[in-house]
């Protein structure tokens, strides 16, 4: 028979004291430095590609940890249960630091590839994040707690960006290194923390059961399915228009074959499995796929931002790494202001919808603004657009993510977490393989073309048209003219078509994602305000042993007297 854990009614309301606290902060710490990373992984891989003499390879740093965060976080979720979460995130933020130390001290390309793998691994904890600051307060707090995590990454995320273009205000692209030491400093803090203060009492699972046990337990079949299936869907479509056509090997066999095992593993999990990564009881009720659909459309909209506002910012205003960065803290720094709104409100009336509804209009808002952005537009529009984005990021990810978990079993929250992490990262992937390929294929109608009607008829040599464009690709005016037969006036003009043919590419892709986002926005109409779950129940306290030991189960009803009269009882089915 299956063991479940219901919750009945408090008999007296846990108070939250001080290993709350500190467990709550530790779990901010981590997420701060998860999006230094990855803020990181965006705004720098143009400096990092340019130096070691590898720009097609840009997208892959960010590509690299929303892969292994889509792969890694459900099966990790799902042994989180059987052994605790304070391990998995203890030592994946290790191997945070010593990828972030890898990247640091890379020679090539391969390296830095290398260290964003070893990185990757510490956010296949993401998920165990959202899901600890839930269960240790009352679900009546959950809205804030979870704000308290997006408004700390907003933080970070901000710190990161005005960190790495003070470092390469000057164009020195070997700076980059001290931003990735200073990161793996934070993530081997974060991993002392986490040893320290995070000392949950064992859950049900991991006493009442044998090692046997749990890992007879583990969906092997789901994680040998899902997890090489979804990496080679990835990498497919990373590969797509870059560097190769889509009916090049590189895309078809790695595509055609993680798709199948996609197909295999959805079918296995619905047919044969009812309690694996896909455990039914998550989708008795409609919150829980709305959920879903919302957090990949806002996966997709975040990495287009991360990977395309700097990038948009940098070919339109010519300005610095560090101006460029300044642009892109505005969408962090509206993150911190409308995360604890979203989250007080949410938890003030008791609902949901209202504020993920807005925060998606927000992001369509944006996306269809950089939409019309172009070499006219005012530089100080670059600045307001960022709100939008800043605001829809800081209403929707902590209200999804308690919209996800207040629809689904207490006991089941490392998964509902897991999955909502996952799905986030799967959008990004998708996203960026699309708007990518989206890119890739305007710049091949549209940049000679464009470049060449600008400046032959200027008198501009027609052999020199692949020189030239490579010396624009650098952004470096002296390479542009270096080249032969530039003058200022060919320069001038060849520079203006090199930027409008990328931002026609551009604006491709904000409308691919406004319209993902817009619809999106229609299926929130549908989520249900789960009001009645926002009551005093902790689903596990970090002040006393919540769950019951293996020699209190095996000692029968009388253990519940042992039970600290905070803590309601438990009925096991």
């Amino acid at each position: 028979m299956a063991t479940s854990v219901r919750s009945s009614t408090f008999h007296e309301e846990v108070h939250i004291g001080p290993k709350t606290i500190l467990v709550v902060t530790a779990i901010n710490f981590i997420y701060l430095v998860q999006l230094i990373a990855i803020v990181g992984a965006g705004f720098l891989a143009q400096p990092i590609t340019e130096l070691f003499g590898a720009s097609s390879l840009s997208v892959w740093p960010s590509s690299i940890l929303t892969i292994f965060t889509s792969v890694l976080t459900p099966p990790i979720s799902q042994a989180a249960d059987y052994w605790g979460r304070k391990w998995f995130l203890v030592v994946l933020m290790a191997c945070g630091c010593a990828g972030s130390l890898v990247i640091g001290w890379a020679t090539s390309m391969g390296m830095v590839i290398g260290g964003f793998c070893l990185l990757g691994l510490s956010f296949g904890s993401q998920s165990l994040l959202f899901a600890v600051v839930s269960e240790v307060l009352p679900r009546k707090h959950r809205p804030v707690a979870q704000s308290t995590v997006n408004l700390t990454a907003g933080l970070g995320a901000a710190a990161g960006l005005i960190m790495g273009g003070a470092l390469l205000r000057n164009n020195i692209l070997e700076h980059y290194r001290v931003y990735w030491y200073v990161v793996a400093g934070i993530f081997m803090v974060s991993s002392i923390l986490c040893f320290c203060f995070y000392n949950p009492p064992p859950r049900e699972a991991q006493v009442s059961l044998s090692t046997s046990e749990k890992l007879h337990r583990l969906d092997w079949v789901g994680i040998g399915t899902f997890s090489p299936g979804l990496t080679l869907f990835c990498v497919g479509l990373a590969w797509s228009q870059n560097p190769y056509e889509w009916s090049n090997a590189h895309i078809l066999a790695p595509f055609i074959t993680g798709v199948m095992l996609l197909i295999f593993f959805i079918v296995y999990e619905w047919r044969w499995k009812r309690d694996g990564m896909l455990h039914h009881d998550l989708f008795k009720k409609r919150n829980f796929p709305i959920s879903l659909a919302l957090v990949f459309a806002e996966g997709l909209s975040f990495f287009t931002c991360n990977n395309y506002y700097p990038f948009e910012v940098s070919l339109f205003t010519g300005g610095s790494f560090w101006t460029i960065g300044l642009h892109f803290t505005i969408v962090f720094f509206g993150s911190v202001a409308f995360a604890p709104l979203a989250g007080l409100y949410s938890g003030k009336k008791k609902v949901v919808r209202s504020p993920l509804f807005v925060g998606l209009l927000c992001l369509v808002i944006f996306n269809v603004l950089m939409a019309t952005v172009n070499l006219d537009s005012p530089r100080g529009t670059l600045w307001g657009y960022a709100i939008f984005a800043g605001a829809g990021l800081g209403m929707i990810l902590p209200i999804v993510m308690v919209a996800a978990q207040m629809d689904t079993p207490p006991e089941l929250i490392s998964i509902t977490s897991g999955l909502i992490t996952s799905i986030r990262s799967v959008g990004a992937a998708i996203g960026l393989a699309i708007n990518t390929a989206t890119i890739h294929n305007s710049l091949a109608k549209n940049l000679v073309p464009k470049i060449a009607a600008a400046i032959l008829p200027l008198g501009f040599p027609e052999a020199e048209l692949p020189a030239i464009i490579a010396a624009l690709v650098t952004q470096s005016p002296a390479a542009v003219e270096a080249v032969p037969g530039v003058t200022p006036t060919v320069s001038l003009a060849a520079l203006v078509a090199y930027k409008e043919a990328y931002g026609i590419a551009f604006r491709n892709a904000w409308i691919t994602a406004s319209c993902i986002v817009f619809v999106a926005a229609i299926a929130v109409l549908f989520l249900v305000d789960p009001s009645k779950e926002f009551n005093a129940h902790i689903d596990a306290p970090a002040e006393g042993n919540f769950f019951p030991t293996k020699t209190e189960i095996e000692a029968g009803p009388d253990h519940e007297k042992e039970i600290p009269q905070h803590a309601h009882r438990e009925t096991v089915e």
